[in-house]
């Protein structure tokens, strides 16, 4: 896979903190991730864990948000 094509997770129907659990695990061999996630704490959650590891953080209108190292 290129490095500039960011890994995709599928979260949806998982509860948190399970989509914040799989974005630091891909995270730890990516330089980018989306997920989809539909739990109501998700954003939340993920804009932390993005804060917290110094990743930038992205949500768009719907349910994915993109991660990106830097």
């Amino acid at each position: 896979m290129p490095a500039s094509e960011p890994v995709h997770i599928d979260a949806r129907g998982m509860k948190c903190p399970w989509p914040a659990l799989r974005v630091a695990r891909a995270m730890r061999a990516a330089d980018a991730v989306t997920i989809e996630a539909d739990d109501p704490v998700a954003p939340s959650e993920l804009a932390a864990l993005a804060r917290q590891q110094g990743w930038s953080f992205v949500a768009d209108e719907g349910h994915v948000f993109a991660f990106r190292r830097g």
